[in-house]
């Protein structure tokens, strides 16, 4: 039975940085990264990640996989432990669309999550999966805005009931909440 650990956190809330301690302590990590260099700004941003991947944690693999992240989990090539970074730029492509792959829908993007819960729960891998809170603030103006939010709140909580831990990082602070 594998084991699912969720964290949660606010942009810079130190989230990521205690993920990859958690992953560390792991013989074999696999960092599945879910990003897409949409613009300039995010290419120099998943630039420096890469970089400070292989400066703070030498010896662990990084498979980029924008969409089919449960597929990435059941291949040969997630043993270990998999630090997924993150829910929420999964999420942003499943909706957006990507490529030659159309936008899903919300029923669809969380049918896919479902599917990546099971295969992480099922699995034999430590399975560590990073996402943004977003549902403390305001209520956004514009519908593709509320979309969004309402989709991250359900998939965090669906993640967070079928993990085994779960934290919220504040400010740097990792707190164990389940």
């Amino acid at each position: 039975m594998g084991q699912l650990t969720f964290i949660v956190g606010g942009v810079r809330s130190g989230k990521s940085r205690f993920a990859e301690q958690l992953a560390a302590a792991h013989d074999s990590a696999v960092y599945l990264a879910t990003a897409q260099p949409g613009d300039e700004e995010m290419a120099r941003r998943i630039e420096r990640h890469r970089q400070r991947r292989a400066k703070e944690v030498p010896g662990w693999r990084t498979i980029e996989e924008p969409w089919d992240i449960a597929a990435t989990l059941r291949s040969d090539h997630t043993t270990g432990c998999v630090l997924v970074e993150c829910l929420t730029l999964w999420l942003t492509n499943r909706i957006s669309g990507l490529g030659e792959r159309p936008p899903q829908t919300n029923e669809e993007t969380l049918a896919d999550l479902d599917e990546f819960i099971a295969t992480a729960r099922h699995g034999t891998s430590r399975v560590i999966v990073v996402s943004n809170e977003v549902g403390c603030g305001i209520t956004p103006v514009n519908a593709l805005a509320r979309r969004f939010g309402d989709l991250l709140g359900e998939a965090n909580q669906r993640l967070a009931a079928a993990a085994n831990e779960v934290y919220a990082c504040i400010a740097g602070i990792p707190m164990r909440i389940k």
